[in-house]
């Protein structure tokens, strides 16, 4: 049976993250015009960034094709061993290959780098060995050197410390590509649709409510016809708009519990009179009794601000409007609460 663990145990993990920090850190300072060079092959790749590695390495090159992916730059895995049994038709001419290989020198991508040149694929590489095969001049078309880099493992043998350093690097390379691209907001969440993410960057008018379930009236309708419409609507509210669409104020449900409250209930007089100031109301203007002005937010806006707006105002809908102030929708702290946002 293995000792317990001890204070010494717990000593040495603390080392073995400060000294993946370190090999981190130490490339800071290596990073330079070939970086640049890498960024620029990127960017003018007309095709996609094919990624490939061999154990450790292939698993943090799985990792960076999917960072490239998910910001905007077409990209997959490529085993190298399963290249030269067939997936080389993965590859096609105008792809940038980027090879990771600490030693600089593993068999299986120094067999795969011609057939990559015969395809028409530029190269690109990763590795920690000045003297190795892709160290070489013609080898790769750029070539990023992480430096010799010491195993955190007390053998100094699993990859620990530079399989590190390529995921950083990877990282590194795909978001400054991502930066040039002008890469947004939205188009991050067009690849992330599903899950808390994509929930998150929602916009207004993704889950707003729209034709039947938007109740719109006009300043001259009476308050009974609009009181029915948010029934029908199965609403709480609706906007009031001019004749162009544009947001004039909003009438909600509470409006009209407050009408009654101030002229009807408790005066004098029996159900015949209490049925006849109820009447009086229903026919008013709904813009006499309006809201206005009134919050509203514009359709291209985050949901999750709505929510905050929600919220912070104690308020159950907000009309949605365009950049012109016409009416477009409404969006209900109900829906928003569905979607967990």
């Amino acid at each position: 049976m293995p000792d317990m663990p001890s204070s010494e145990d717990l000593a040495f993990a603390v080392e073995v993250l400060r000294l993946e920090a370190s090999a981190v850190e130490g490339l800071t300072k290596r990073l330079g015009e070939e970086f640049l060079r890498a960024v620029s092959m990127v960017l003018g790749c007309c095709g996609r960034v094919v990624v490939s590695g061999v154990g450790k390495a292939g698993i943090i090159a799985q990792k960076i094709a999917a960072t490239f992916a998910s910001t905007g730059t077409p990209a997959l895995f490529l085993h190298p061993t399963e290249a030269l049994h067939g997936d080389l038709g993965m590859v096609v001419a105008g792809d940038v290959a980027l090879l990771l290989s600490n030693s600089g020198q593993t068999a299986e991508i120094m067999d795969l780098l011609p057939h990559l040149r015969k395809v028409g694929a530029s190269i690109m590489a990763v590795t920690g060995n000045p003297h190795g095969p892709l160290m070489q001049d013609g080898a790769a078309d750029v070539v990023l050197d992480i430096g010799a880099i010491s195993e955190a493992c007390p053998l100094g043998l699993a990859p620990s410390c530079s399989t590190t350093a390529m995921l950083a690097l990877g990282d590194a390379l795909a978001l400054t590509v991502q930066r040039c691209r002008g890469f947004t907001g939205e188009d991050y969440v067009r690849f992330h649709p599903a899950g808390a993410l994509g929930r998150r960057l929602l916009k207004v008018s993704e889950v707003m409510r729209t034709g039947e379930r938007l109740p719109l009236a006009a300043e001259r309708t009476p308050v009974g016809e609009v009181i029915s419409a948010i029934s029908r609507a199965r609403a709480g509210s609706a906007p009031v708009v001019d004749e162009d669409g544009k947001l004039l104020g909003i009438f909600t449900d509470g409006d009209f519990r407050r009408m009654w409250t101030e002229n009807a209930a408790g005066m004098p007089g029996g159900s015949d009179a209490a049925a006849g100031r109820l009447g009086r109301i229903m026919l008013l203007p709904v813009g006499e009794v309006m809201t206005s002005p009134c919050l509203s937010i514009e359709e291209d806006r985050l949901a999750a601000e709505a929510m905050r707006v929600l919220g912070e105002k104690r308020i159950n809908e907000l009309p949605v409007v365009n950049r012109s102030m016409q009416v477009t929708g409404i969006i209900d702290v109900q829906d928003l609460v569905g979607l967990a946002i």
